[in-house]
C-alpha cells in the first residue's frame, strides 16, 4: 500500500550483565535484524590479535609455526580497536602494518635454567602499549587463584624462546582469532498458554506425568492445589515433548506454545578482548554504518556514481 511505513524502533532490555557475559531482550523487530546483529557481533566487530611473529631463538619442543599459531589465539584487550586503523588502510606506514596507528609490538624472552619445568605464558608477553595486553583471566574476588596466563609452551633446562610479535586490527570474518565473541545465540521468546479447563480434567498423577515429560524445567505442579503453572518459559527449547505427551493422553490442546516473532532473547559471551556490553554497542554501531552505506539518497546523484544503473533505477531515472 502506497505511503505505508514499515519503520520499526527496536528496544533492548538488559537482563544480566557481567564483563564477559550479557543477556538481553531485543523487541519490536524481526528475525532478519536479530540475525544480522548476531553475525556482526561474531564476524565484524574488530579486535587486536597477534598477526606477525618473528622467532629469534626457539629450542623448545614446539616448532615455530605451532608457537606462532598459539600466540595468535591469545585474546588481547581491544578497547581501542575501533579507533585503530586496519594495516591495509594505514597511510602512516604505507600498509606495512608496523606503526603506532595500526599495530602493537610484543616481545617475549624466556629461558629455563633449573630442573623444574618452566611454563611460558601470556603473562610473559611484554607490550609496547599498556592498553593492549593479554587478557587476564584471574578471578579478582578469589584471593587463592593463581596469577597464571595462557600457556604458550613449556621449557626444560637449557631450552629458550625469544621472539618479537606484531598485533594488528582485524575482524573475525578474516580469521577466527579476531572474533571477540566466544558465543552469540538468540531464541524466540516463547508464549505459553495453558488450557485451564482441559487441565482440570486430569488427575494429579497425570499432571505430574505431563509436567515431567518436558526435558527442561518449564512447568511445575502445586501438590496441594493441583494447579499447573509455568515456572520458566525461557527454558522451553521448542522440543514439542509436552505437546506430544498431551496428544498421547488424548488431551490435544492442553497447552498452546507459540514463538513471539518480534521478541528475541540474546546470550552473548565475550572472549575477554572487549567487555560483552561493548561488543553489543560496537556491533550496533557497525550495523548502522553498513546500513548507511547502502542507503540511496533521493536528492543527490551520488547513487548513480556509486551504484550505476541500480542507483538510477532506485531514483526513478
Amino acid at each position: 500500500m502506497e505511503g505505508k511505513s514499515y519503520q520499526r524502533f527496536p528496544k533492548i532490555k538488559i537482563r544480566e550483565m557481567k564483563d564477559d557475559f550479557l543477556k538481553f531482550e531485543l523487541r519490536d523487530t524481526d528475525a532478519s535484524m536479530a540475525n544480522a546483529l548476531r553475525r556482526v557481533m561474531i564476524a565484524e566487530v574488530p579486535t587486536v590479535a597477534i598477526d606477525l611473529v618473528e622467532i629469534e631463538v626457539n629450542s623448545s619442543v614446539l616448532n615455530d609455526e605451532f608457537i606462532a599459531h598459539r600466540l595468535g589465539l591469545i585474546p588481547l584487550t581491544s578497547d581501542r580497536a575501533m579507533s585503530m586503523r586496519f594495516s591495509r588502510d594505514c597511510d602512516a606506514c604505507d600498509g606495512d602494518g608496523q606503526c603506532e596507528f595500526c599495530s602493537v609490538e610484543f616481545h617475549l624472552r624466556a629461558k629455563c635454567i633449573s630442573d623444574q619445568t618452566l611454563d611460558v605464558t601470556s603473562k610473559d608477553l611484554y607490550s609496547s602499549d599498556h592498553n593492549v595486553v593479554p587478557v587476564d583471566f584471574t578471578d579478582p574476588t578469589d584471593e587463592a587463584s593463581e596469577q597464571r596466563g595462557i600457556i604458550i609452551v613449556k621449557l626444560r633446562r637449557g631450552q629458550e624462546l625469544r621472539l618479537r610479535a606484531i598485533a594488528r586490527k582485524g575482524i573475525g570474518k578474516d580469521h577466527a582469532k579476531w572474533s571477540p565473541a566466544a558465543t552469540v545465540t538468540f531464541m524466540y521468546e516463547p508464549d505459553i498458554r495453558i488450557n485451564e479447563e482441559l487441565m482440570e480434567t486430569l488427575t494429579l498423577d497425570e499432571k505430574i506425568s505431563w509436567v515431567e515429560s518436558s526435558p527442561t524445567k518449564v512447568f511445575d505442579v502445586n501438590q496441594e492445589t493441583g494447579e499447573v503453572y509455568v515456572v520458566d518459559p525461557e527454558a522451553y527449547t521448542y522440543d514439542d515433548e509436552v505437546l506430544k505427551k498431551a496428544e498421547a493422553m488424548g488431551k490435544s490442546g492442553l497447552v498452546d506454545i507459540t514463538a513471539k516473532e518480534d521478541s528475541f532473547i540474546f546470550t552473548v559471551e565475550s572472549t575477554g578482548a572487549i567487555k560483552a556490553y561493548q561488543l553489543v554497542l560496537n556491533a550496533i554501531e557497525i550495523l548502522k554504518q553498513k546500513l548507511d552505506a547502502v542507503r540511496l539518497s533521493e536528492d543527490t546523484v551520488e547513487a548513480d556514481d556509486q551504484f550505476g544503473e541500480l542507483g538510477a533505477h532506485m531514483r526513478g531515472g
